[in-house]
Protein backbone atom coordinates (compact mmCIF):
# COMPACT_ATOMS: atom_id res chain seq x y z
CA UNK A 1 0.00 0.00 0.00
CA UNK A 2 2.77 2.39 0.97
CA UNK A 3 4.68 1.54 -2.21
CA UNK A 4 1.58 2.17 -4.31
CA UNK A 5 1.08 5.55 -2.67
CA UNK A 6 4.74 6.45 -3.20
CA UNK A 7 4.50 5.43 -6.85
CA UNK A 8 1.34 7.49 -7.28
CA UNK A 9 2.93 10.54 -5.71
CA UNK A 10 5.99 10.14 -7.92
CA UNK A 11 3.70 10.04 -10.96
CA UNK A 12 1.94 13.21 -9.81
CA UNK A 13 5.28 14.96 -9.28
CA UNK A 14 6.26 13.98 -12.82
CA UNK A 15 3.04 15.47 -14.22
CA UNK A 16 3.41 18.65 -12.18
CA UNK A 17 7.10 19.37 -12.74
CA UNK A 18 8.26 17.74 -15.97
CA UNK A 19 7.42 17.96 -19.65
CA UNK A 20 7.96 14.46 -21.04
CA UNK A 21 8.97 13.81 -24.65
CA UNK A 22 7.59 10.61 -26.13
CA UNK A 23 8.21 9.09 -29.55
CA UNK A 24 5.19 10.69 -31.23
CA UNK A 25 3.91 13.15 -28.63
CA UNK A 26 4.80 15.52 -25.81
CA UNK A 27 3.12 14.99 -22.44
CA UNK A 28 2.41 17.29 -19.48
CA UNK A 29 2.64 20.40 -21.63
CA UNK A 30 0.15 22.50 -19.70
CA UNK A 31 0.62 23.86 -16.19
CA UNK A 32 -1.65 21.96 -13.81
CA UNK A 33 -0.46 23.05 -10.35
CA UNK A 34 -3.35 25.40 -9.64
CA UNK A 35 -5.21 25.36 -6.29
CA UNK A 36 -7.37 22.32 -5.65
CA UNK A 37 -6.22 20.29 -8.64
CA UNK A 38 -4.10 17.85 -6.64
CA UNK A 39 -5.26 16.56 -3.23
CA UNK A 40 -2.59 16.98 -0.62
CA UNK A 41 -0.83 19.86 -2.40
CA UNK A 42 -1.08 23.49 -1.37
CA UNK A 43 -0.83 25.31 -4.69
CA UNK A 44 -2.20 28.67 -3.56
CA UNK A 45 0.18 31.40 -4.64
CA UNK A 46 2.47 32.60 -1.88
CA UNK A 47 4.93 35.45 -2.18
CA UNK A 48 7.08 33.88 0.54
CA UNK A 49 7.23 30.58 -1.35
CA UNK A 50 7.94 32.37 -4.62
CA UNK A 51 10.82 34.36 -3.12
CA UNK A 52 12.25 31.16 -1.66
CA UNK A 53 12.14 29.19 -4.94
CA UNK A 54 12.85 31.90 -7.50
CA UNK A 55 16.42 32.59 -8.55
CA UNK A 56 18.51 33.75 -11.51
CA UNK A 57 21.83 32.06 -12.25
CA UNK A 58 24.20 33.59 -14.79
CA UNK A 59 25.70 30.75 -16.82
CA UNK A 60 27.81 32.61 -19.36
CA UNK A 61 28.38 36.30 -20.16
CA UNK A 62 30.46 37.82 -22.92
CA UNK A 63 30.60 41.28 -24.46
CA UNK A 64 27.33 41.02 -26.39
CA UNK A 65 25.86 37.69 -25.29
CA UNK A 66 24.39 36.44 -22.05
CA UNK A 67 23.06 33.03 -21.05
CA UNK A 68 21.31 32.74 -17.71
CA UNK A 69 18.83 30.50 -15.95
CA UNK A 70 15.54 31.81 -14.58
CA UNK A 71 14.16 29.26 -12.14
CA UNK A 72 10.85 29.09 -10.31
CA UNK A 73 8.53 30.97 -12.68
CA UNK A 74 5.62 30.17 -14.98
CA UNK A 75 5.84 30.13 -18.77
CA UNK A 76 3.63 33.23 -19.00
CA UNK A 77 6.12 35.31 -17.02
CA UNK A 78 9.10 33.92 -18.92
CA UNK A 79 7.46 34.72 -22.24
CA UNK A 80 6.44 38.20 -21.10
CA UNK A 81 10.05 38.86 -20.16
CA UNK A 82 11.25 37.62 -23.56
CA UNK A 83 8.76 39.81 -25.43
CA UNK A 84 9.78 42.87 -23.40
CA UNK A 85 13.42 42.24 -24.31
CA UNK A 86 12.47 42.05 -27.97
CA UNK A 87 10.10 44.97 -28.23
CA UNK A 88 9.83 47.24 -25.20
CA UNK A 89 13.34 48.17 -24.06
CA UNK A 90 14.01 51.55 -25.75
CA UNK A 91 17.00 52.44 -27.94
CA UNK A 92 18.09 55.28 -30.22
CA UNK A 93 17.63 54.74 -33.97
CA UNK A 94 17.36 56.77 -37.17
CA UNK A 95 13.88 58.23 -37.57
CA UNK A 96 14.33 60.89 -40.30
CA UNK A 97 16.72 60.94 -43.27
CA UNK A 98 17.18 64.26 -45.11
CA UNK A 99 18.71 63.43 -48.48
CA UNK A 100 20.51 66.46 -49.92
CA UNK A 101 22.30 64.55 -52.65
CA UNK A 102 22.20 60.93 -53.73
CA UNK A 103 23.56 60.04 -57.16
CA UNK A 104 24.25 56.39 -56.27
CA UNK A 105 22.22 53.54 -57.71
CA UNK A 106 20.53 53.06 -54.32
CA UNK A 107 17.12 54.76 -54.26
CA UNK A 108 16.48 57.34 -51.54
CA UNK A 109 13.86 55.16 -49.81
CA UNK A 110 16.16 52.11 -49.72
CA UNK A 111 19.05 54.26 -48.50
CA UNK A 112 16.90 55.65 -45.67
CA UNK A 113 15.77 52.13 -44.76
CA UNK A 114 19.36 50.86 -44.61
CA UNK A 115 20.40 53.80 -42.44
CA UNK A 116 17.49 53.14 -40.09
CA UNK A 117 18.66 49.59 -39.37
CA UNK A 118 22.18 50.62 -38.30
CA UNK A 119 22.42 50.29 -34.48
CA UNK A 120 23.55 53.52 -32.82
CA UNK A 121 25.90 53.40 -29.84
CA UNK A 122 24.03 55.82 -27.59
CA UNK A 123 22.64 55.10 -24.14
CA UNK A 124 18.85 55.63 -24.44
CA UNK A 125 18.59 56.19 -20.69
CA UNK A 126 20.24 59.59 -21.22
CA UNK A 127 17.50 60.76 -23.60
CA UNK A 128 13.80 61.55 -23.51
CA UNK A 129 11.10 60.53 -25.98
CA UNK A 130 10.50 63.17 -28.63
CA UNK A 131 7.18 65.00 -28.22
CA UNK A 132 4.45 64.19 -30.71
CA UNK A 133 4.42 66.72 -33.55
CA UNK A 134 7.96 67.97 -32.85
CA UNK A 135 9.77 67.78 -36.19
CA UNK A 136 13.07 69.36 -35.16
CA UNK A 137 13.81 67.85 -31.75
CA UNK A 138 16.13 69.13 -29.05
CA UNK A 139 19.44 68.11 -27.50
CA UNK A 140 17.64 65.90 -24.95
CA UNK A 141 15.66 63.82 -27.45
CA UNK A 142 17.50 63.88 -30.80
CA UNK A 143 20.88 62.96 -32.25
CA UNK A 144 22.13 64.26 -35.61
CA UNK A 145 24.49 62.37 -37.91
CA UNK A 146 25.94 63.51 -41.21
CA UNK A 147 26.87 61.12 -44.02
CA UNK A 148 28.83 62.74 -46.85
CA UNK A 149 30.91 60.56 -49.19
CA UNK A 150 32.03 61.18 -52.79
CA UNK A 151 33.77 58.62 -54.96
CA UNK A 152 36.73 59.66 -57.12
CA UNK A 153 39.32 57.94 -59.29
CA UNK A 154 42.59 56.97 -57.68
CA UNK A 155 45.34 58.83 -59.54
CA UNK A 156 47.92 56.35 -58.26
CA UNK A 157 46.16 53.26 -59.61
CA UNK A 158 47.98 51.06 -62.12
CA UNK A 159 46.74 51.40 -65.71
CA UNK A 160 46.09 47.69 -66.17
CA UNK A 161 44.38 47.25 -62.78
CA UNK A 162 40.76 46.06 -62.66
CA UNK A 163 40.39 45.96 -58.88
CA UNK A 164 37.88 48.57 -57.60
CA UNK A 165 39.87 48.79 -54.37
CA UNK A 166 42.81 50.19 -56.40
CA UNK A 167 40.89 52.10 -59.06
CA UNK A 168 38.58 54.16 -56.85
CA UNK A 169 38.67 56.16 -53.63
CA UNK A 170 35.69 56.04 -51.25
CA UNK A 171 33.82 53.62 -53.50
CA UNK A 172 32.30 51.85 -50.49
CA UNK A 173 30.11 53.74 -48.04
CA UNK A 174 30.31 52.25 -44.56
CA UNK A 175 28.60 53.02 -41.28
CA UNK A 176 31.89 54.52 -40.07
CA UNK A 177 31.27 57.45 -42.42
CA UNK A 178 28.31 58.52 -40.27
CA UNK A 179 29.63 61.38 -38.16
CA UNK A 180 27.86 62.64 -35.07
CA UNK A 181 26.97 66.34 -35.20
CA UNK A 182 26.28 67.65 -31.65
CA UNK A 183 23.36 70.04 -31.27
CA UNK A 184 22.64 72.44 -28.42
CA UNK A 185 24.75 71.61 -25.38
CA UNK A 186 25.30 67.94 -26.31
CA UNK A 187 29.07 68.46 -26.29
CA UNK A 188 28.82 69.29 -22.59
CA UNK A 189 26.24 66.58 -21.88
CA UNK A 190 27.88 63.72 -23.80
CA UNK A 191 31.41 64.93 -24.30
CA UNK A 192 32.83 61.95 -22.41
CA UNK A 193 30.60 59.48 -24.25
CA UNK A 194 31.46 58.15 -27.70
CA UNK A 195 28.29 58.41 -29.79
CA UNK A 196 28.63 56.51 -33.06
CA UNK A 197 27.32 53.49 -34.97
CA UNK A 198 27.93 50.25 -33.04
CA UNK A 199 29.79 48.70 -35.98
CA UNK A 200 32.04 50.59 -38.39
CA UNK A 201 31.97 48.04 -41.21
CA UNK A 202 28.26 47.92 -42.15
CA UNK A 203 28.13 48.44 -45.92
CA UNK A 204 25.54 51.06 -46.88
CA UNK A 205 26.19 51.56 -50.61
CA UNK A 206 28.80 51.27 -53.37
CA UNK A 207 29.75 54.22 -55.53
CA UNK A 208 31.61 54.93 -58.76
CA UNK A 209 33.56 58.07 -59.69
CA UNK A 210 31.30 61.12 -59.71
CA UNK A 211 28.65 59.56 -57.51
CA UNK A 212 27.97 61.09 -54.10
CA UNK A 213 25.82 60.62 -51.02
CA UNK A 214 25.02 63.54 -48.73
CA UNK A 215 22.48 62.75 -46.01
CA UNK A 216 21.63 64.13 -42.57
CA UNK A 217 19.78 61.76 -40.23
CA UNK A 218 17.91 62.38 -36.99
CA UNK A 219 17.94 59.65 -34.33
CA UNK A 220 15.22 59.46 -31.69
CA UNK A 221 14.30 57.23 -28.77
CA UNK A 222 11.76 54.50 -29.42
CA UNK A 223 10.74 50.88 -28.86
CA UNK A 224 10.56 47.94 -31.25
CA UNK A 225 6.81 47.62 -30.65
CA UNK A 226 6.59 50.67 -32.96
CA UNK A 227 9.39 49.65 -35.36
CA UNK A 228 11.87 46.75 -35.42
CA UNK A 229 14.82 49.15 -35.87
CA UNK A 230 14.52 50.03 -32.16
CA UNK A 231 15.01 46.43 -30.99
CA UNK A 232 17.98 46.26 -28.59
CA UNK A 233 18.63 42.56 -29.21
CA UNK A 234 19.62 40.52 -32.22
CA UNK A 235 17.81 37.63 -30.56
CA UNK A 236 16.27 36.80 -27.21
CA UNK A 237 15.00 33.28 -26.63
CA UNK A 238 14.49 30.69 -23.94
CA UNK A 239 14.21 26.93 -23.64
CA UNK A 240 13.37 24.57 -20.84
CA UNK A 241 16.23 22.77 -19.12
CA UNK A 242 16.53 19.27 -20.64
CA UNK A 243 16.49 16.29 -18.28
CA UNK A 244 17.65 12.84 -19.36
CA UNK A 245 16.93 9.91 -17.03
CA UNK A 246 18.31 6.42 -17.56
CA UNK A 247 15.59 3.99 -16.46
CA UNK A 248 18.00 1.06 -16.39
CA UNK A 249 21.66 0.22 -16.95
CA UNK A 250 22.94 0.69 -20.50
CA UNK A 251 26.01 -1.43 -21.11
CA UNK A 252 28.39 -2.57 -23.85
CA UNK A 253 27.74 -1.55 -27.43
CA UNK A 254 24.40 -0.06 -26.40
CA UNK A 255 26.30 2.51 -24.32
CA UNK A 256 28.21 3.69 -27.41
CA UNK A 257 24.99 3.77 -29.44
CA UNK A 258 23.27 5.79 -26.72
CA UNK A 259 26.12 8.30 -26.72
CA UNK A 260 25.75 8.81 -30.47
CA UNK A 261 22.03 9.57 -30.09
CA UNK A 262 22.68 12.81 -28.20
CA UNK A 263 24.65 15.99 -28.70
CA UNK A 264 28.37 15.86 -27.82
CA UNK A 265 28.97 16.02 -24.08
CA UNK A 266 25.52 14.85 -23.01
CA UNK A 267 26.25 11.13 -22.51
CA UNK A 268 29.51 9.67 -21.27
CA UNK A 269 30.75 6.11 -21.40
CA UNK A 270 32.70 4.74 -18.43
CA UNK A 271 34.59 1.48 -18.28
CA UNK A 272 34.32 -0.44 -15.00
CA UNK A 273 35.99 -3.84 -14.65
CA UNK A 274 36.25 -4.08 -18.42
CA UNK A 275 32.56 -3.31 -19.03
CA UNK A 276 31.18 -0.13 -20.58
CA UNK A 277 28.42 1.80 -18.82
CA UNK A 278 26.56 4.87 -20.11
CA UNK A 279 26.04 7.83 -17.77
CA UNK A 280 24.40 11.23 -18.15
CA UNK A 281 27.15 13.85 -18.05
CA UNK A 282 25.47 17.15 -18.94
CA UNK A 283 21.84 17.09 -20.07
CA UNK A 284 21.90 20.89 -20.53
CA UNK A 285 23.68 20.41 -23.85
CA UNK A 286 20.92 18.24 -25.27
CA UNK A 287 18.81 19.56 -28.15
CA UNK A 288 15.99 17.04 -27.57
CA UNK A 289 16.25 15.58 -31.06
CA UNK A 290 14.55 12.30 -29.94
CA UNK A 291 17.01 10.30 -32.01
CA UNK A 292 16.85 7.68 -29.24
CA UNK A 293 13.40 6.56 -30.41
CA UNK A 294 14.88 5.20 -33.66
CA UNK A 295 16.44 2.38 -31.61
CA UNK A 296 13.96 -0.18 -30.28
CA UNK A 297 16.51 -1.63 -27.86
CA UNK A 298 17.13 1.78 -26.24
CA UNK A 299 13.94 3.80 -26.34
CA UNK A 300 12.45 2.11 -23.25
CA UNK A 301 15.63 2.63 -21.22
CA UNK A 302 15.64 6.43 -21.40
CA UNK A 303 13.15 9.13 -20.39
CA UNK A 304 13.47 12.48 -22.10
CA UNK A 305 12.04 15.40 -20.20
CA UNK A 306 12.30 19.09 -19.51
CA UNK A 307 12.08 20.86 -16.18
CA UNK A 308 8.87 22.87 -16.31
CA UNK A 309 9.95 25.93 -14.30
CA UNK A 310 13.64 26.09 -15.32
CA UNK A 311 14.17 28.46 -18.25
CA UNK A 312 17.48 28.90 -20.04
CA UNK A 313 17.55 32.41 -21.54
CA UNK A 314 19.90 33.41 -24.35
CA UNK A 315 20.23 37.15 -25.00
CA UNK A 316 22.33 38.56 -27.82
CA UNK A 317 22.64 42.34 -27.78
CA UNK A 318 23.02 44.45 -30.92
CA UNK A 319 25.81 46.24 -29.07
CA UNK A 320 23.89 49.34 -28.06
CA UNK A 321 23.79 48.24 -24.42
CA UNK A 322 25.49 45.28 -22.69
CA UNK A 323 23.19 42.24 -22.39
CA UNK A 324 23.16 42.35 -18.57
CA UNK A 325 21.94 45.96 -18.73
CA UNK A 326 19.22 44.94 -21.18
CA UNK A 327 18.01 42.26 -18.76
CA UNK A 328 17.93 44.80 -15.94
CA UNK A 329 16.00 47.30 -18.08
CA UNK A 330 13.52 44.60 -19.18
CA UNK A 331 12.86 43.76 -15.53
CA UNK A 332 12.17 47.44 -14.83
CA UNK A 333 9.65 47.52 -17.70
CA UNK A 334 7.95 44.40 -16.34
CA UNK A 335 7.76 45.92 -12.85
CA UNK A 336 6.26 49.11 -14.31
CA UNK A 337 3.59 47.07 -16.12
CA UNK A 338 2.69 45.24 -12.91
CA UNK A 339 2.40 48.50 -10.96
CA UNK A 340 0.20 50.01 -13.66
CA UNK A 341 -2.08 46.97 -13.55
CA UNK A 342 -2.34 47.15 -9.75
CA UNK A 343 -3.15 50.87 -9.93
CA UNK A 344 -5.91 50.16 -12.43
CA UNK A 345 -7.35 47.49 -10.13
CA UNK A 346 -7.31 49.94 -7.24
CA UNK A 347 -9.02 52.56 -9.41
CA UNK A 348 -11.79 50.09 -10.35
CA UNK A 349 -12.37 49.18 -6.70
CA UNK A 350 -12.67 52.86 -5.77
CA UNK A 351 -15.26 53.46 -8.51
Amino acid sequence: MAMAMAGGREHVELIRNRVVLKEFSVHNVHTTDFPGNYPGYDDTWSQRRFEKNFRIDVFQMEEDTLEFDMIGIDAAIANAFRRILLAEVPTMAVEKAFVYNNTSIVQDEILAHRLGLIPIKADPRLFEYRSTGDEEGTEIDTLHFHLKVKCTKNPKALKDSSDPEELYLNHKVYSKHLKWVPIGNQVDLFGQVEIRPVHDDILIAQLRPGQEIDVVVHCVKGIAKDHAKFSPVATASYRLLPEITLLGPVEGELADTLKQCFSPGVIGVETVNGRKFATVVNSRLDTCSREIFRHDDLKNLVRLGRVRDHYIFSVESTGILPPDVLVSEALKVLITKCRRFLNELDAVQVD
